[in-house]
């Protein structure tokens, strides 16, 4: 894995998803209320597009339309739904956010 420097963190808005491109990767950060963020794939094998859009709600992030959850932590789609979406670990230097990719 190699560690590659995403944004700032600074740029990053408590709940609102934001998109960062590596190589050819799409990259959904998040950022809780608590500060903790978080880097899945911007990818729902549930609904063949991107997850950009939902909910964060703690360590979840939910899915309006169809009504499902994801962990933010693991990247499991929750029951009674399920799948799993790829996790990059998240390093905070400063205001410098790092993705292991």
């Amino acid at each position: 894995m190699t560690k590659v420097l995403a944004t700032k963190k600074s740029k990053l808005i408590p709940r609102i998803g934001r998109l960062v491109t590596i190589g050819e990767k799409r990259i959904a950060l998040f950022q809780t209320t608590t500060e903790k963020v978080y880097a899945l794939e911007d990818y729902c094998p549930l609904t063949d597009s991107p997850i950009l859009e939902g909910i964060v709600s703690g360590d979840f992030l939910y899915e309006p339309m169809r009504e499902y959850k994801i962990s933010l932590v693991s990247g499991e789609i929750q029951e009674p739904d399920e799948g799993q979406l790829t996790i990059y670990p998240v390093e905070i230097s400063g205001d410098d956010v790092y993705l292991e990719v």
